[in-house]
C-alpha cells in the first residue's frame, strides 16, 4: 500500500483546453484534515505533485504561493494551472483551486534547472540537542493532519503555555517513515502551528491567508536526507489589527554541515478569544 502522503496528494490529469490551462484532479484525505478543511501544507503539496508531473514542466519547483480564499470542503476538487512563461533556466506558472465551480485558492508557482554556481549559506540552523534525546508530541484528534508527522520540540511547544517569543524549533519527519521528496518537503513548510497559539498558550480562531515557500534543495540534498528527520523552525514578526506574519527554515540538521532546504513566509488572520 502507497504512504499516506502519497494517497493525499495524487492527481489525475486531464486534457488542456483551448487556452493551454491543464486541469489536474484531487480529492482531500481525511488524515490530513485540519480544524476548518484540509491542511494547507498538503494543498501546497498537491500543487507541485502536479505541476512536477506535467510533462511540459522544467526543472524542479523552486517556489510556491498559494492564496487561501476559502476552505476546501470534503470531497474532490480541481486544479487549473497554466504554464505562463518558460525562460532557459525558470518557468512561471499560475493556478487556480477550483471546487462546485467556485474558486477557492489561487496562486503562482516557479519552476527552475539547478545550475552550477558560487554558493554560501549566511542563515545558521539553530543550536539543537539531536532528534532521539527530544521526545515526541501528540497533538489533539481534531487537528488530525498531525498525526503524519512525528515532531519533536526543541522550544516552543504548545505545552510550554504563554510565552513572550513565538519561536518554535522542532525536529519532523513523516508517519509512517518517507524519503523526503518536494511535495513532503513542501508540505512541511506548513507543519507550524499558528504563532499567536504560542503567544496566547491556547488555541484560538486562526487561519492562513496566503503561504510563500521557496525551495532551495536540489535532488541530489533531497537524496541524501532520506528518512532523517529535518529541523524546522518559526517566528513570527508582527501581530495585530487581526493579522500577523511567520517566517520559517527547514534544515536537514543542525551544525556546520547543515544544509537550509526550504525558507516559508505567510500570513495568517486570528481573533481574539471571546
Amino acid at each position: 500500500m502507497s504512504h499516506v502522503l502519497d494517497q493525499a496528494i495524487a492527481v489525475v490529469r486531464g486534457d488542456d483546453d483551448a487556452d493551454d490551462v491543464t486541469v489536474f484532479q484531487a480529492t482531500t484525505h481525511p488524515a490530513y484534515a485540519n480544524m476548518v478543511g484540509p491542511f494547507g501544507g498538503i494543498t501546497v503539496a498537491t500543487v507541485v505533485n502536479a505541476l512536477m508531473s506535467h510533462p511540459d514542466a522544467l526543472g524542479d519547483p523552486l517556489a510556491v504561493t498559494i492564496n487561501y480564499l476559502a476552505p476546501i470542503a470534503d470531497g474532490d476538487w480541481a486544479l487549473h494551472a497554466e504554464i505562463v512563461r518558460t525562460n532557459r533556466t525558470n518557468q512561471h506558472w499560475v493556478f487556480r483551486i477550483v471546487q462546485n465551480d467556485q474558486t477557492v485558492s489561487t496562486g503562482t508557482a516557479v519552476f527552475a534547472l539547478h545550475r552550477q554556481t558560487w554558493e554560501s549559506i549566511e542563515a545558521r540552523p539553530p543550536v539543537v540537542p539531536p532528534a532521539d534525546e527530544v521526545a515526541s508530541v501528540d497533538f489533539p484528534d481534531f487537528i488530525a493532519w498531525a498525526g503524519n508527522y512525528d515532531m519533536r520540540f526543541v522550544t516552543g511547544g504548545l505545552a510550554d503555555g504563554k510565552n513572550d517569543d513565538s519561536t518554535s524549533t522542532m525536529w519532523i519527519r513523516d508517519v509512517p517513515e518517507r524519503p523526503l521528496d518536494y511535495p513532503a518537503l513542501a508540505s512541511m513548510t506548513d507543519s507550524f502551528f499558528p504563532r499567536i497559539f504560542l503567544r496566547h498558550g491556547t488555541y484560538m480562531p486562526a487561519g492562513t491567508i496566503t503561504l510563500s515557500t521557496y525551495i532551495h534543495a536540489t535532488p541530489e540534498e533531497l537524496a541524501a536526507q532520506g528518512t532523517d528527520p529535518v529541523l524546522a523552525t518559526a517566528r513570527g514578526a508582527r501581530f495585530g489589527n487581526g493579522h500577523f506574519d511567520a517566517d520559517g527554515q527547514i534544515w536537514s540538521g543542525d551544525g556546520e554541515d547543515a544544509v537550509l532546504l526550504a525558507t516559508t513566509h505567510q500570513v495568517m488572520y486570528f481573533k481574539d478569544p471571546s
